[in-house]
């Protein structure tokens, strides 16, 4: 949102082009929505209908009735008629006209605009620079990391006159996308930050990408970078260059770490210096460094950087999904305060279903630029938009504006009065968002909220699996529905939490394997239709009574449901055919087509919704003309039973692989499983598709041994020269099979690959990490990557499927968006 007064008959005169129909020309735009689900102000809200996978156009009629009356189109046959009281703005490109319009939002200010890119470290750098920069400015930002072809219009879109200087990241995936950016955002002053590997597949060599990158500081009047990136610069831009190496204007000479910190002596204009930081990782010296810089060319006094940046904070990237005490969820997102961060963490609490109430544990708000009851009502007029049950205020200055908020809503001084005084029991079966700046220490209430946890964890990365699912819906013919498989506990890597996401995310179906399974999601407030695929007749009750869809397979089956119905006098049921088409598992045959219609024109107690096929062998081309024969046969057999019924019903036999090898089998519905977390059997290692899954725990103890020691049961395990090993917390009760044991298995500890030695125990392992550098409470990566996984599964002469659907129920979630 901004403050700033459009109309939409501005907007139109901006970006429209002739076609208009603006039935309220006068109507004032403050929010631009891109995102059906995250409507804030209807009445103020302009929405973008962008190209996608869908056509966006199906959601006006939602957000019409929502309160949106004006929109930005571009389908010339959509009948805006059927909205009489809205407006309409026509546009050949949607994305065009939205950077467009930020680009002319852009123009209205003279204060100071930084524009950061590279391939690591742009939100991190955003986020520290708004820290040091925010005792001088009043800074607008980037929320979360909005650096894309629509999130840097969306950042931009923030700017207003309350502020006085600007930062904003730009990313990029392919090339001459960041001219679009450079014109939107129109930097001041550049930042490159660490140029790695991200998005290499987009480019043809390293050297364009980081050309690509250069097109952000074309017009600057000063880039800040590492010596090393000054030839890429265009001649009359002035550049600030640091360097542990080279000559440049900030060389940083030499590093020391003491305990947690590292100290920088630094040579600036031939003044030699010491800087500390809070950090010893090399990211973070590196950011840490470029921040420097840039607090140096802005001309701000060296003692005063020095104390700044001793004080600089971890970034926290992301919010964490938790189990919770008494039935409760705890999305953690501390640490980041703004209005920005707070909506977008709103929504992520909206998104989630499983409890009847949201609450929100709220702190004061750090948020430069804004007086304080402006900024108090916007939060109150925020959370009666998102529909928010329960607030608990945490701070003073939200308990000198409490009578902006609803009455219900409870206030305290501070965190450790909160924690002293609330009822703690009293959460019960809620979802609770923690959301506080950094110096109310948040984590002290989300350790209390939080259920203790195993250490070893598997970790859930959402927007990796959001990555995903989109990649595939870019798969589909127009109009052909995704059917998303979240059997096996969505193959290890949870139910609800899994199935809200794809909820929110508008997939059409959602399939499990048993009843129990299905109620449990629709316990969870999952509305989809769910596909039941392994029915028992003694489901049928539980079946019919949380509005499942059985498969149905066999007439045996088919009998059954049909008695249990007459005695409910149902008609119409939804049910799903299955036929075996080659996989020869569950399915009718060819031969039982004239007896399935018999039955459907006999009965009226079920109705068919689908009918399915399991393909054998997608993935593979030496099986292609079996793959064929089988889709023939399903085709022919669905023409012929339609024929013979006299109505249609949506046809689905592509799995994940067959999306992409066989699109001319999509038919009305594809089944989208494994795909989703990453994993598709025609790569073991696709660019395209995101690792959704990390399995970690951590260093128990280390014991130094001599040569010829043994270690674990059956002392299998033998010392080959004096060394060290490391006991890990995760054993074959994980999911971790005994089979990895004896040197087989191997894990990674700070980017070392280390190996089990002797026999893998029930909840714990050990590890050879002799010359290696390892401490006790250490993190241990078991898999984070496609190759990983597919490497551990080769090892146990497996798939991947069987190595997620393993890890036990004990290894607690984590689900983080980042």
């Amino acid at each position: 949102m901004n403050s700033e007064i459009y109309s939409i008959q501005e907007i139109a005169s901006l970006i429209g082009e002739g076609d208009n129909h603006l039935d309220q020309p006068h109507q004032i735009i403050h929010h631009i929505l891109t995102d059906s689900r995250k409507v804030t102000d209807a009445s103020s809200s302009v929405f973008f209908v962008l190209k996608g996978s869908k056509d966006a156009h199906q959601f006006i009629p939602t957000l019409y009735q929502a309160g949106v009356k004006a929109f930005i189109y571009y389908q010339k046959d959509f009948n805006i008629n059927d909205f009489p009281e809205a407006n309409f703005i026509y546009v050949n490109d949607t994305l065009h006209a939205l950077q467009q319009l930020a680009a002319h939002h852009r123009s209205k200010f003279n204060y100071p605009v930084i524009g950061i890119t590279g391939s690591n470290g742009k939100t991190i750098v955003k986020e520290w620079l708004f820290q040091l920069l925010a005792p001088d400015y009043h800074v607008v930002r980037s929320p979360k990391s909005y650096n894309s072809q629509i999130g840097v219009p969306l950042a931009v879109w923030q700017m207003d006159k309350q502020y006085d200087f600007a930062v904003f990241e730009a990313g990029l995936s392919l090339p001459h996308e960041m001219a679009k950016l450079q014109n939107i955002i129109k930097p001041d002053i550049g930042i490159l930050t660490n140029i790695g590997s991200p998005h290499d597949e987009g480019f043809k060599n390293r050297t364009e990408k980081i050309k690509e990158k250069f097109e952000l500081f074309k017009e600057v009047k000063l880039l800040i970078c590492n010596q090393e990136y000054v030839s890429f610069k265009a001649s009359q831009v002035n550049v600030f260059t640091w360097s542990f190496s080279e000559h440049a204007d900030l060389r940083i000479k030499n590093q020391t770490i003491i305990d947690q910190h590292t100290c920088l002596n630094c040579t600036y204009q031939q003044e030699d210096f010491d800087i500390q930081i809070p950090f010893t990782d090399k990211a973070s010296i590196e950011n840490a460094i470029t921040c420097l810089a840039t607090l140096l060319a802005l001309k701000v006094s060296i003692p005063v950087i020095s104390i700044r940046l001793a004080r600089l904070h971890q970034v926290k990237m992301r919010l964490e999904l938790k189990s919770g005490i008494n039935q409760t969820s705890i999305i953690d997102d501390s640490y980041n305060s703004d209005v920005s961060s707070l909506e977008i963490a709103l929504d992520f609490l909206n998104q989630q279903n499983q409890h009847p109430v949201k609450t929100l544990i709220l702190s004061d708000i750090q948020q430069s630029g804004l007086k304080s009851e402006v900024l108090y009502s916007k939060v109150a007029k925020l959370l009666k938009a998102k529909h928010i049950d329960k607030l608990i205020a945490i701070g003073p200055q939200l308990t000198s504006f409490k009578t902006l908020f609803n009455t219900s809503s409870q206030f305290f001084l501070d965190t450790d009065t909160f924690i002293e005084h609330y009822n703690l029991d009293s959460f019960n079966n809620e979802t609770i968002l923690l959301k506080g700046a950094r110096q109310f220490e948040f984590e002290k209430i989300s350790k209390i909220l939080t259920q203790k946890v195993h250490e070893t964890i598997l970790e859930i990365n959402l927007n990796a699996l959001e990555q995903n699912l989109n990649y595939y819906k870019s798969k589909l013919q127009p109009g052909v529905k995704l059917m998303a498989m979240v059997k096996a506990f969505a193959y290890g890597s949870g139910s609800y939490e899994i199935a809200n996401l794809l909820q929110y995310n508008k997939v059409d179906y959602l399939a499990v394997a048993y009843a129990d399974e299905g109620i449990a999601l629709r316990q969870a407030g999952i509305t989809l239709p769910i596909m039941v695929m392994s029915p028992e007749v003694s489901s049928f009750e539980a079946i019919v009574k949380y509005n499942l869809e059985p498969e149905i397979f066999s007439f045996t089956a088919l009998s059954s449901l049909h008695q249990y119905l007459k005695t409910l006098n149902k008609t119409q049921y939804p049910i799903h055919l299955k036929l075996d088409t080659g996989m020869h598992r569950l399915g009718f045959e060819e031969k039982d087509l004239s007896a399935i219609k018999s039955f459907l024109l006999d009965n009226d107690t079920v109705k068919i919704k689908t009918v399915f096929s399991h393909l054998a062998a997608s993935e593979a081309p030496q099986h292609d003309d079996y793959t064929k024969s089988q889709i023939h046969k399903f085709d022919s057999f669905c023409k012929n039973l339609e024929a013979e019924i006299g109505y249609t019903f949506i046809k689905h036999i592509c799995n994940t692989s067959a999306i992409r090898r066989w699109p001319k089998a999509q038919f009305d519905m594809v089944r989208l499983g494994i795909g989703l977390y990453g994993i598709d059997n025609l790569s073991k290692d696709d660019v395209s598709l995101h690792q959704v899954a990390t399995l970690k725990t951590t260093v128990s103890q280390i014991k130094e041994l001599k040569k010829g020691d043994t270690i674990g049961y059956g002392r299998v395990g033998v010392m080959q020269q004096d060394g060290k090993i490391a006991t890990v917390k995760i054993g074959y009760a994980d999911g971790y099979p005994r089979a990895l044991g004896k040197g087989l298995g191997s894990m990674f500890i700070n980017n070392q690959e280390v190996f089990t030695i002797g026999n893998i125990c029930m909840d714990m392992c050990m590890l050879d990490i002799t010359d290696k550098d390892v401490k006790e409470g250490d993190e241990v990566i078991i898999f984070d990557s496609q190759p990983q996984l597919y490497k551990m599964a080769e090892q146990l002469h497996t798939i991947p499927y069987e190595v997620l659907t393993n890890i036990s129920q004990r290894v607690k979630r984590v689900y983080y968006y980042e």
